[in-house]
């Protein structure tokens, strides 16, 4: 038997209050078990938890309650391990394409000549190749994205944690991301588990699809999504995929709802 590549139990996370503040409950009681090689993406209303989830996993912030566990040992920290992507493209200005995605390996134990191979790899992975010598104010927001992916890449983790990676590109440009980044993972063979706003891209990427409540954070459903891989862009057009966006877009409606409802 298989064991799981993510364990998380019974995480909550209690925001402290800041002076007349009252202390925010952001995830009750969260448990989610993630095997090896899955793509879960995970969807819910704004303020839901999804990111502090994420982080916590990344070992970025302190659950309250709690445990987390990969390859059966509890995570108390960052790691190389986990490679982070965020929504921001967070790339270092003064650095070039290929000294940003060999920013982490510096303090590995390849050689130079290693180092350089596995940065060209990553670099035609995400096909930027004649980019290398590129800053990244030279590069478009979808070329950054895939330099943080890269990045993350080339330190060989055990999962990929993504916070809406696409989120700030435009439909176009956040299509193709999408199914590079399922090209990659394809051939990378990694974990992955990505935050995202919307239905489609949560579908489109994923094997299962975790609905969140509103705030308080908690699993509201998980969702298998049983479309073949590989999965060509004119499938968010087939019924079977329709059917699922029906469903899932009235579970975040209902959440979202309350969400609203919650701020009156």
């Amino acid at each position: 038997m298989t064991n799981p590549k993510v364990q998380i139990d019974n995480v909550t996370k209690v925001f402290s209050g800041h002076k007349k503040n009252s202390p925010v409950l952001a995830l009750d009681t969260t448990s989610l078990t993630v095997m090896p090689n899955e793509f879960i993406t995970i969807l819910g209303p704004s303020g839901c938890g999804k990111s502090t989830l994420l982080r916590i996993v990344a070992g970025l912030e302190e659950q309250t309650e709690g445990h987390i566990y990969l390859d059966g040992n509890e995570i108390s920290g960052p790691s190389s391990n986990r490679g982070m992507v965020f929504q921001a493209y967070s790339l270092f200005p003064w650095l070039t394409v290929e000294e940003n995605i060999q920013f982490g390996l510096k303090n590995s134990q390849m050689s130079p000549a290693q180092r350089k191979e596995v940065v060209q790899n990553y670099i035609e992975l995400v096909r930027l190749n004649g980019f290398e010598k590129h800053y990244p104010r030279q590069l478009s927001g979808g070329m950054q994205q895939r330099v943080a992916i890269a990045r993350a890449l080339a330190n060989d983790p055990d999962i990929l944690l993504l916070d809406e990676p696409f989120g700030a590109l435009d439909n176009q440009t956040r299509t193709l991301m999408q199914e590079l980044l399922l090209e990659i993972w394809e051939k990378s063979n990694k974990t992955i588990l990505f935050i995202t706003h919307d239905v489609e891209e949560s579908i489109f990427l994923a094997n299962r699809v975790i609905v969140m409540t509103s705030r308080p954070g908690r699993i509201k459903a998980d969702i298998p999504i049983d479309l073949h891989y590989p999965r060509p862009y004119n499938i968010k057009v087939d019924h079977r995929f329709l059917a699922y966006k029906e469903q899932l877009t009235e579970l975040i409606r209902e959440e979202s709802l309350k969400a609203m409802m919650e701020v009156k």
